[in-house]
């Protein structure tokens, strides 16, 4: 299978085409006026809760609130048991949140027209090896990494590093990883480390607004795509 991406970067816009077996499958394009925000992590404070919506609206700053679904705003499964919440089912949205609750949440989608953002309170900070899930205890592996030596290789290196620097913290091991050196992922793991320290640092502050911001587009596919 042969991949290409072409990269086009002008003043206005920056475009990437994905090329796969000759035939293109994706085209991303980051306008530089209106940078998109999935990826990005808020303060924010909940404005208003909706219980026949099972959702709330979150000042996160922005000009239109952004929506918080009450699947989004529930623990990591792994997570479930010692928070008190039932296997499956979605709790009632004002058990989750109420009025005046500062949350900590991270874009899924883009504000579109009159609707703002929707965001989720299961945050994820990617780099290239690794995924930092603040709110999980578990590691994950990608299903692309299909080699079940090299699937518990990378299962058991990235939790000997975890515990071996007292990290709290889940993480999913990409599919990019496979092959990767323990020194590579030790490095990919500080840098993610770090980088929740400085969002953490963050929230002393008592203002709703940005926490973290995403890479933009010609880093993101260096870091995504790029092998």
């Amino acid at each position: 299978m042969s991949e290409e991406l072409l990269l086009s970067v002008t003043p206005q816009e920056t475009r990437v085409a994905i090329i796969i077996n000759g035939v293109l499958r994706e085209i991303l394009i980051e306008r530089q006026r209106a940078r998109g925000l999935v990826g990005n992590i808020y303060r924010g404070r909940v404005a208003r809760v909706l219980p026949g919506m099972q959702a709330a609206f979150v000042d996160i700053g922005l000009q239109r609130s952004a929506f918080l679904h009450a699947a989004n705003a529930v623990p990591k499964i792994d997570d479930r048991v010692s928070r008190g919440v039932d296997g499956g089912a979605v709790p009632d949205i004002k058990l989750l949140v109420r009025e005046g609750d500062t949350v900590v949440v991270q874009v899924l989608k883009d504000p579109l027209g009159s609707k703002g953002a929707r965001v989720t309170t299961q945050l994820s900070i990617a780099s290239r090896y690794l995924v930092l899930l603040p709110g999980s205890s578990r590691v994950g592996i990608s299903q692309r990494i299909t080699q079940p030596s090299e699937r518990e290789r990378l299962t058991q290196q990235v939790i000997e590093l975890s515990t071996q620097l007292d990290v709290k913290a889940g993480f999913i091991v990409r599919t990019v990883a496979d092959g990767a050196s323990v020194e590579s992922l030790k490095s990919d793991l500080l840098f993610l480390v770090r980088s929740w320290e400085v969002i953490r640092e963050r929230l002393n502050s008592n203002d709703v607004g940005l926490l973290h911001e995403d890479l933009p587009l010609t880093l993101r596919t260096a870091r995504d795509l790029v092998t």
